[in-house]
């Protein structure tokens, strides 16, 4: 009797999770996405297309092209990740509670490559086969290099790559300054160092070895904070125009969080290195 009722559950469970799978399966194929970093991202083009001059119909390309893309790379790392989470007991990942289907995940990967891929193209050959290899770049970490000490350099190429990517969407002919990308390359490398600050433990017990994985956890904002401070020196002197008081007093501000970044404990260094990141994109925009 005690058998037959545990199998009864058991089976009862497994309706349950298959009805969820089957009739509720968009909240969860979102969150799959990884939501909050492809906005984000796609946010960012927007911006800088909009500060770069680009007409409204390459805009709107290029905001389906990037966020299809970060569609692909939000996917592609939870389906590669799944037997991990699975084993640390991530109950934040649809695939691994069993939410989503394996099979609707690869089909969502699809259609959103093939999306992808022509959008890309549409911003012109050049901007498009750059922001293909920016993607690729992601898929690459996504692959195997996020368990390398070279982790680090999808992040750097694909966030140097954006301003490029919305430059060359504006004018094949004309790349944004140069201080520009190098910008966007030092925030990447920022991301990434804090991106994976959250997911040390789970990642170390899965056998995930990266830069970050192979660092102090109390270095890592630290560490985070010093390619940030970069960004914003790039940015202030790195034009070809005088600086202006602002940006000067954008300077003395990241300064500031630098010096609580480095000296202090506890998340006081991680939300000081995020709060450089801010004002390096603010610099990125207006610039």
């Amino acid at each position: 009797m005690i058998t037959t009722s545990r199998e009864s559950h058991s089976s009862r469970a497994r309706r349950r999770q298959h009805r969820a799978i089957t009739t509720r399966p968009a909240l969860p194929l979102l969150r799959a996405a990884h939501p909050v970093p492809a906005l984000a991202v796609t946010m960012l083009a927007v911006l800088l297309a909009a500060s770069m001059g680009v007409g409204t119909r390459t805009s709107v390309t290029l905001l389906v092209a990037v966020f299809s893309g970060q569609l692909v790379v939000g996917w592609t790392n939870d389906l590669v990740d799944s037997e991990r989470d699975r084993r640390v007991g991530r109950g934040d990942k649809p695939l691994a509670t069993g939410q989503i289907a394996v099979g609707l995940v690869r089909s969502a990967i699809g259609a959103a490559s093939v999306v992808c891929v022509l959008t890309s193209l549409l911003c012109g050959p050049a901007a498009g086969l750059l922001h293909l290899v920016a993607v690729g770049a992601a898929l690459a970490y996504n692959a195997g290099l996020k368990s390398t000490a070279f982790s680090w350099l999808p992040y750097s190429l694909a966030f140097g790559a954006l301003p490029a990517v919305v430059g060359l969407a504006r004018d094949s002919a004309a790349l944004p300054p140069w201080w520009m990308v190098a910008v966007g390359a030092l925030l990447g490398f920022a991301a990434h160092l804090l991106n994976a600050m959250p997911d040390l433990a789970d990642d170390a017990a899965t056998g995930v070895l990266g830069l970050p994985h192979r660092l102090a956890p109390t270095t890592v904002p630290p560490l985070a904070a010093l390619p940030l401070v970069a960004a914003t020196v790039v940015a202030v002197f790195g034009s070809r125009t005088p600086p202006t008081a602002s940006q000067f007093v954008l300077l003395a501000v990241v300064l500031a969080l630098a010096v609580a970044a480095t000296r202090t404990t506890g998340k006081t260094p991680f939300y000081a290195a995020i709060a450089i990141a801010g004002v390096n994109v603010v610099m990125l925009l207006i610039g």
